[in-house]
This record gives C-alpha cells, sequence and structure tokens, in this order.
C-alpha cells in the first residue's frame, strides 16, 4: 500500500523515503492511471519534481518547512493555484487570460509548509453538483469500478487520493462535496467547522461552502487541518489559528463518550447493504466503549431551504456571464435549469430559507448538549452509473434527493468526517458519517480514530490501484 502523508514525513525525517522517489510514484500513478478514471485537469511534473528536490534538500539539512514538506498533493480546481488557472469546469471561464497569481488560503498554507503540489484536480461546473462530471473536461470515474461515479463535486481529489496519485488532496463542501466523494471511494474527507481554514475568494454559494482535507487515514486528516488552518485575513469569518494541533489526543479513545446514532434522520430510505454496514460500524464504537443511543436529532427535511440557497448561488455565478439564455448548450443543463429557477427566488424566499438554517442550527447545538457526536451512514446507497446526475429510476432530478445525510451540516455549519465503514454486493465503498457540535472538530477526529484503530476498511485500496494489495 502506498504510504500515507504521516509514514512519508517520518521515513522523510530518518532518510529512508525520498520525497523526490515519492513524488515520481504519484505522478507514474497519474500516467498510468488517469487515463481510466480523469481526476486530473492539470499535471505539472516538472514543477513537482522541483520542488520535491528543493524539499529533500531541506530534509537532509534537517531544515524541512513544516509539516508537510515534500508530500505529494494535489489541488480542487476550485481552488485558486498561484500561476495555474482555475477554470471550475466550465467554458465560461478564459484560461488563458491574464491573472492566476494568487493562492487561495488552504492553497497558500500547504506552499509554505512545502508541499509538492501536484496539478488540479476535477469538478463539476462550478461545483453545483453531487456528483464529477463536467462540459469542459468530461466524467471522473469511481476507481473501484470505472462504470460507477466517483460523487463530487471534489471527485478528481477523492480518486487521486484512493489511487495514490499524491498523499493528499484539499476540496471544498459546500453540500456534501468532499464527504459524498469519499463515501464512494473509501477514503476520509472532512468538512470543519465553517471559518476554521479560511476560504477565499468567497464561494457564490456563501457561507455553506467549506474548504476541507481529504486523505486516506483519520490522522492524516489531522495533520492535513493543522497545515490548513492558519488564519488569513482575506477571509472575513476566518477564525484564529488554532492553538493546539489537531493530533493532540487524537488517540485519547472514546470511552464514555455519548453517541446518538441516527439510521436515518426519521425522514431518509437507505439500501439494506448500508444499514448493515453502519450498524456494524456503531458496533465498533460501543466496543470502544462509548454509550450509543439511536435516537434522531429531530429535524424535517431541510431540503427546500437548502434549494433557495443553492440555487440562487447558482444564479449568482452564471449573472456574471451575462443572460442565462446566452449559455444554452455551453454550460452543465442541470446547473443551467437550477440557475433559472434560483433567478426566481425573492429576498423574501432568501430570508425564509434562512430562518429555517437558523432554527437548524438552534436545535443541533441543543442536541449536542446530550450528545458529543452523531452518527450516520454518510450516503443512503453505493455509487451509481458514471455520467449521471441521480440513480436509475429516481424521481427527482436534483442531486440533494440522494445526499440527505450531507447538507443539512452546511447549513449548520457543523464539523462532518466521512471513514470508509464496508463494502456493498458489487464491492462499492460505503461511508460512516460523523457530526460534531461546531468547533468540535478534534472530537470528530477522536471518534473517527477510535473507530479507524478497530477496523481495516481504510486500509482496503482499489482495484483499479497499481498496489499488489488491492483485493477486498
Amino acid at each position: 500500500m502506498t504510504p500515507t502523508a504521516t509514514e512519508l514525513v517520518a521515513g522523510y525525517r530518518n532518510k529512508t523515503i525520498s520525497p523526490v522517489e515519492v513524488t515520481e510514484a504519484a505522478l507514474n500513478a497519474i500516467d498510468t492511471l488517469d487515463g481510466v478514471v480523469n481526476a486530473f485537469v492539470l499535471v505539472a511534473a516538472e514543477d513537482a519534481i522541483a520542488a520535491a528536490r528543493a524539499s529533500e534538500a531541506r530534509w537532509q539539512a534537517g531544515e524541512p518547512l513544516g509539516p508537510a514538506d515534500g508530500v505529494p498533493t494535489s489541488i480542487k480546481d476550485a481552488l485558486w493555484t498561484r500561476g495555474w488557472p482555475t477554470v471550475r469546469g466550465s467554458h465560461l471561464i478564459d484560461a488563458t487570460g491574464p491573472g492566476w497569481d494568487e493562492d487561495a488560503p488552504a492553497v497558500a498554507r500547504l506552499r509554505e509548509s512545502g508541499a509538492v503540489l501536484l496539478g488540479k484536480t476535477t469538478t463539476p461546473e462550478y461545483s453545483w453538483k453531487g456528483v464529477t462530471d463536467s462540459p469542459r473536461y468530461g466524467v471522473t470515474a469511481n476507481p473501484w469500478d470505472p462504470t460507477k461515479t466517483a460523487g463530487g463535486s471534489s471527485g478528481g481529489s477523492a480518486v487521486a487520493v484512493a489511487l495514490g496519485m499524491g498523499a493528499w488532496s484539499i476540496g471544498t463542501d459546500g453540500g456534501g462535496s468532499v464527504r459524498i466523494p469519499a463515501a464512494f471511494t473509501g477514503t476520509v474527507a472532512l468538512k470543519p467547522t465553517y471559518g476554521l481554514i479560511p476560504h477565499y475568494p468567497p464561494s457564490p454559494f456563501g457561507t455553506l461552502a467549506h474548504v476541507g482535507p481529504m486523505t486516506r487515514t483519520v490522522r492524516d486528516t489531522a495533520a492535513l487541518l493543522d497545515v490548513l488552518t492558519g488564519f488569513d485575513a482575506r477571509d472575513w469569518s476566518a477564525m484564529p489559528t488554532p492553538a493546539a494541533s489537531f493530533l493532540a489526543g487524537l488517540d485519547d479513545g472514546i470511552s464514555g463518550l455519548r453517541v446518538a446514532f441516527s439510521p436515518n434522520l426519521g425522514f431518509v430510505r437507505n439500501c439494506a447493504e448500508v444499514d448493515s454496514a453502519v450498524r456494524a460500524a456503531v458496533d465498533v464504537l460501543v466496543d470502544a466503549g462509548a454509550h450509543v443511543d439511536e435516537v434522531d436529532p429531530g429535524f424535517g427535511n431541510p431540503v427546500q431551504a437548502f434549494h433557495v440557497l443553492w440555487f440562487a448561488g447558482a444564479a449568482k455565478v452564471l449573472q456574471a456571464h451575462g443572460s442565462l439564455d446566452a449559455w444554452t448548450g455551453r454550460i452543465d443543463p442541470g446547473l443551467h435549469r437550477v440557475a433559472t429557477l434560483g433567478a426566481t427566488y425573492t429576498v423574501a424566499d432568501y430570508l425564509d430559507a434562512m430562518a429555517v438554517r437558523t432554527e437548524l442550527g438552534r436545535l443541533m447545538g441543543e442536541f449536542h448538549q446530550t450528545y458529543d457526536v452523531l452518527v450516520t451512514p454518510t450516503l443512503p446507497l453505493g455509487a451509481f452509473p458514471a455520467g449521471q446526475d441521480v440513480p436509475d429510476g429516481s424521481a427527482s432530478p436534483d442531486w440533494t434527493s440522494w445526499t440527505p445525510y450531507t447538507y443539512p451540516f452546511n447549513l449548520t455549519q457543523q464539523p462532518a468526517l466521512s471513514v470508509p465503514c464496508g463494502f456493498t454486493a458489487a464491492g462499492l465503498p460505503i461511508g460512516l458519517q460523523i457530526v460534531g457540535a461546531r468547533h468540535a472538530d478534534p472530537l470528530v477526529l477522536r471518534v473517527g480514530q477510535a473507530y479507524q484503530s478497530g477496523t481495516d476498511w481504510h486500509l482496503r485500496t482499489p482495484r483499479l490501484s497499481t498496489d499488489e494489495d488491492g483485493e477486498h
């Protein structure tokens, strides 16, 4: 199995692993496999090797820049990256135009820490939906079965991590966009408390949108969070730089922790394989000493409020490019549809949706006075055919119809972690979601680490992987 980022850094420190060799291996994985899965829109091989050589010299001198020095990393093509265009899967953006001279805060923190930036990963157009395909770059496939979707909108990043195309990646999450592809690809992703990782320029989807680490293990997620959370004044809602490492206390266990297990939030229907896998995962938490109650948090489906906020954001995205009708045929038809609807909403509609959001936040705040974390499935189903917004037979054209566990916690801005917890009979990964109160990110990570300490799902690698131990 490809070493994790924390294993790489330990190897660099004791000089048993070379950043150059590791970067060459990541680039080889991209060369070998990306033609099948389509995870990257840009690969900067020469720049990556040069950065790896510089990192190797620093490690040899005992002077690394930071905890990510020499770690091969990819960036979702929704985050500004100096020297590379950010085109967001859209024909509306001119990649050859001027600019591209500023890093998003998360990218800047990675660069300051010495990370080796490999390239940029795929996203649906303007990250608007829960699968990854775009008019500009086509469909991103699932590494466990390339006929299936990888999920989205940070699908390219999840696939890159799953296949060893770099040790970790950073994505964005406005309604589940790091957790959805993590669940479908058997990887780990955290949507942190809003503002913990600064975000600039601000998303057109407003304060629904978070930046999140995407990795193969909870330990790597904590380590990457340490890198990404430095304060950045460009984000007016950015939280102060944390005083303690997210690795501190990660292995303290969960004995006595109060866990609420909601198998369906009171309004979701899961496939039987998801039900079985998630219940088995909850048993692992019980064995680790947690006190678990099966209980719903007590809210109804907030999808209509989410749609008002999300579709209005889509309308704002396209408004900058003129008339919606002028772009018919050049943009994702689904994006055109929801943006057209979003343009009809009134200020009163928006304020009503915000009132629903505020009430949901109050309810969850009080819920976490009783329970430390809430555990749910990440998704109610396994991956469905690639190139579709929704599963076969869906009564709705909206991606929110099959992601009911993720978007509520963008409304509340709570930390939510997805970890792999099993497979369907077809060999497709299943995800477990762990949700905490706002600012309880360390606790959410600790629960995820306790779960991974008692299981080995995160050690499985896709059939498509070049590793020899890819069978599960």
